[in-house]
């Protein structure tokens, strides 16, 4: 999801030099967009792995 926000900033940056506006205020809109779901998710996947890790390290005392 990353690459995506990355290829949208490549396009976003390619469209402005070319005079492009709104295609590249758009495509900026993407990639924000597109890089708070990927930071969401990994706070949540972080804090799922973090609690399933914990729930395994008591099982083993």
């Amino acid at each position: 999801m990353i690459k995506l926000a990355i290829l949208c900033l490549v396009i976003a940056a390619v469209a402005a030099i070319l005079g492009f506006g709104g295609l590249a205020g758009t495509m900026v809109d993407v990639a924000i967009v597109l890089a708070v779901i990927a930071a969401v998710l990994f706070v949540v996947f972080l804090v799922l792995g973090i609690i399933a890790g914990k729930k395994v390290k008591n099982t083993f005392k």
